[in-house]
């Protein structure tokens, strides 16, 4: 302290220096406005009075010094850091994730937010002190609070990312200009109507999707092997078509504002093709907003080019995920907003698959066939674990109603394989899958596929009720302890039933035909593989997290 005064106040003499009072009443002042006491501007002028009363003329930059700490302005605590700080990491293949720090200080006090390409989060407990400062992204009590711990050198901060149980995260930002972080101007969503009914997606749609196992990792070559596999190990015999690029694939817009690939896809027309050349189709993925989910350039006011751009590359599947279309549209205005990219898919007149993501926010299955949707999806993200599986599926029993040919109830991809779940659980899952008339869409790595999930994916009998050309969606019948009995009607008059054991043990399961008003009938064991037999009763003992999956078929039929 004592050098900053001394520079403050050079060529002042009294008393062979500074004069005492006068010091003192600095040092109090800087300490007030540091430590956020109550000084008063009268405090310094009186002082400053005084001072130059006794001493002469006190130098204007000696009083503007103080007059700074007292109104926030710490002289001491070096620089402010009041700017739109933008941190770029770069993703590997040729694009870069945006963080922008929106930081205002205001003597020790930091307020402001951090903006990723997905949302804008005020920060909170933002506390300077010299040039080292922090902040979080909650209060304490929230379990999924964020710290930022950073340090200031010049035009650069360095920030340590704090998070729950993740390892910590060094970021370097530098000043960036007034438009970093900043949203583009808001496009209002069109006016609604209903979308015709483009007739795809008649049985539920599979496939494989890249999400669930390789996330940011995919590119050209997985995709071209992956279809390789899904030809050479029987997937694409069962059923399995589409080949689904999820995020991660855009670069950015050209001079003409169409999209571009990273490097990690070359040539999208021409990866297209060997899909094709395959028996397959391929799919791709975008956002209604600036930015996808992973921070990749999205479709927002350029749906029609996108939607063109789309059908001249040969793609068939659009997913299209919400994400950073929240930071500019309220939920209301969801439907409108997905309807805008419905229209420009069918004004291509090629025929691609709509699959809207959103979370199953705003009642989604109750307008995504209007907006044109054939799936649109029912929950937020699945997870390798029994815990995600048996929550999204067991809990999508009020939505049976909606799903029908055409436009279907998603609980989102399959994880058969990705290793989070017992081969008993990955039976569950499926058999699940298949009641609620979901779409399968594999997201393990099928290159390297052992022959008991292989066997799990391509049971005939599973897909066959999943697939069934009746499209009616299953329900629980009953529950008795631990004990779920679920329905799926099939064309022909038959019934799918699963018995569930949602409990830690084994445990012991009857049912009987006179339930199911199919007492001239015969049953499949699905996963037993034994011959149709007359049904009559069926009891078995279902291992903890297991299912008995049948298949009642009306003699004669």
């Amino acid at each position: 302290m004592g050098n900053h005064l001394h520079e403050g106040h050079k060529g002042y003499q009294g008393h062979k220096g500074s004069d005492r009072t006068l010091i003192r009443a600095m040092a109090f002042m800087m300490l007030a406005a540091t430590v956020g006491l109550a000084a008063r501007a009268g405090d310094v002028d009186r002082t400053m009075e005084r001072t130059e009363m006794r001493k002469g003329p006190v130098p204007s930059g000696l009083r503007l010094r103080v007059l700074r700490v007292l109104h926030g302005h710490n002289a001491l605590a070096g620089p402010d850091l009041t700017a739109r700080w933008v941190s770029r990491l770069p993703n590997g293949d040729g694009t870069f994730r945006e963080t922008v720090f929106v930081l205002n200080q205001q003597g020790s006090t930091l307020t402001g937010s951090v903006v990723n390409p997905t949302s804008e989060q005020p920060i909170a407990d933002g506390v300077v002190d010299g040039a080292t400062f922090s902040f979080a992204s909650a209060p304490p009590e929230n379990p999924r609070r964020t710290t930022y711990r950073g340090t200031l050198a010049g035009d650069d901060i360095t920030i340590t990312v704090v998070r729950p149980g993740r390892p910590d995260q060094t970021l370097t930002a530098r000043r960036g200009p007034d438009s970093a972080g900043r949203l583009p101007e808001r496009v209002p969503p069109p006016e609604l109507h209903v979308v015709p009914d483009s007739g795809l997606a008649r049985t539920p749609p599979m496939g494989w999707n890249s999400w669930n196992h390789f996330r940011g990792q995919v590119d050209d070559a997985t995709v071209r092997t992956i279809a390789d596999a899904m030809v050479a190990n029987g997937m694409r015999d069962a059923g399995y078509v589409y080949v689904n690029i999820d995020d991660t694939w855009e670069l950015a817009r050209d001079t003409t504002g169409h999209i571009t690939t990273n490097r990690k896809f070359p040539d999208m027309k021409a990866l297209a093709d060997y899909v094709h050349g395959k028996g397959l189709k391929l799919g791709i993925y975008s956002s209604p907003g600036p930015f996808t989910c992973a921070g990749y350039e999205g479709s927002y006011g350029h749906e029609a080019d996108d939607a063109r751009t789309y059908a001249a590359w040969g793609i068939d599947y659009l997913k299209y995920d919400w994400c950073g279309a929240a930071r500019l549209y309220r939920d209301s205005e969801m439907q409108a907003v997905y309807q805008k990219m419905g229209d420009a898919l069918r004004a291509t007149g090629r025929p691609i698959v709509f699959s809207l993501c959103q979370y199953g926010r705003q009642d989604v299955w109750k307008w995504g066939a209007e907006v044109g949707g054939n799936l649109w999806r029912t929950t937020g993200d699945i997870s390798d674990t029994w815990e995600s599986m048996s929550r999204i599926g067991f809990g999508q029993e009020q939505l049976a109603p909606y799903a029908k040919p055409g436009h279907w109830n998603d609980p989102d991809m399959l994880e058969i394989g990705n290793g989070g779940m017992t081969e008993t659980e990955y039976r569950t899952h499926m058999s699940l899958w298949a009641l609620l008339s979901a779409p399968l869409l594999a997201g393990n790595d099928l290159r390297d596929v052992k022959p008991e999930i292989l066997s799990i994916l391509t049971n005939r009998d599973a897909i066959a009720i999943d697939q069934d050309p009746l499209g009616r969606q299953g329900r629980r019948l009953r529950s008795d302890g631990d004990v779920e009995i679920w329905t799926k009607p099939l064309s022909g008059g038959g019934q799918a039933i699963g018995v569930f054991n949602r409990g830690a043990g084994p445990a012991q399961a009857t049912i009987r035909c006179e339930e199911f008003q199919l007492c001239d009938a015969d049953v499949r064991d699905v996963w037993g593989h034994a011959r149709p037999a007359r049904f009559t009763s069926h009891s078995a003992s279902i291992p903890s997290h297991g299912v008995a999956l049948l298949r009642i078929t009306p003699r004669g039929k």
